[in-house]
This record gives C-alpha cells, structure tokens and sequence, in this order.
C-alpha cells in the first residue's frame, strides 16, 4: 500500500491544499491529512474546526484519513508506516523551504518527499492570505471548500 502523509496547520484549509490532495488520490493508495499541533502558534480556527472542515469536505473519500499529530513529520510517517510525505508547491519560494525541509526528513528516516505544483488558476492562494481576508470582512468563500464556513 502506497501510503502518504500530507501535514499541515491547514488553518484554514484552501482551495489550493484541496488541489493537491484530489490529485494525490491518483498516486496514493492512502493519505493521511495531517493537521500539525505547534503549541507556540497561534491559530485563527481551533484544532477541532479545522479537522471538520477537512472531514466535511472530503467526506465519502475512502482513501482520505485526517488525523493530527505533534513532533516530527517523519516520526508521525513512521508510526502510521507511511513511506511518503505530500507538499504542494505554489512557488519558486516554496521549493527551496520544502527542499531543505525534505533533505533534512530524508536524513532522519528513509520517506521520499513527493511534491505537486498547484494548479496555475489556485498557486496565489495561502492559509495566510485568507486568513486576512477572514480578518478584515472580505469575501473569502472563492479561496476555501464549502465546508469553511466562518461563524459571523
């Protein structure tokens, strides 16, 4: 079984993370959405809103398993004997951080980093900036699934 792992804050999850995750169903056999616990981060949406949203808009997708984790990726990998870890890349940027990250898993333990380039219409799209839209009352509903739904 060809199993990855896509961790994350996802906070909140986005069209692009969405992108990437559908297309990773064709290469995998499983993923495993990782929500990543940093207790020194500050999030916009709790734990339990976050993996709701990702529940309710993968819902009937067999191969989709949202768990959440604390501490290393690659111990995480180990545990739920996922041989890969799934990133997206949105830009030139995002390659050279994920790169130094995925050397760094591949020194730790033997899980290959597998990347996809999200989709040109969704690459401008962060957690970041539709938290900022959230923040200041814009329309963010053409950035996210319509399982986030923020409660006014």
């Amino acid at each position: 079984m060809r199993k990855a792992v896509f961790p994350g804050s996802f906070d909140p999850i986005t069209l692009g993370h969405y992108d990437i995750i559908e297309r990773s169903l064709q290469l995998f056999d499983e993923v495993i959405l990782a929500i990543g616990v940093n207790a020194d981060k500050k999030y916009m949406f709790s734990l339990e809103e976050r993996k709701q949203f990702i529940e309710e808009a993968f819902k009937g997708e067999p191969k989709i398993k949202v768990k959440t984790y604390q501490g290393l990726t690659v111990d995480f990998c180990i545990k739920e004997n996922a041989q890969f870890i799934l990133r997206g890349l949105r830009n030139p940027a995002d390659f050279e951080f994920e790169k130094a990250i995925a050397h760094t898993n591949r020194k730790l333990e033997k899980i290959e980093t597998v990347f996809l380039l999200t989709s040109s219409g969704k690459s401008y799209i962060s957690s970041s900036i539709v938290r900022d839209v959230i923040r200041n009352k814009g329309d963010y509903t053409m950035l996210v699934p319509d399982s986030v739904r923020v409660k006014s």
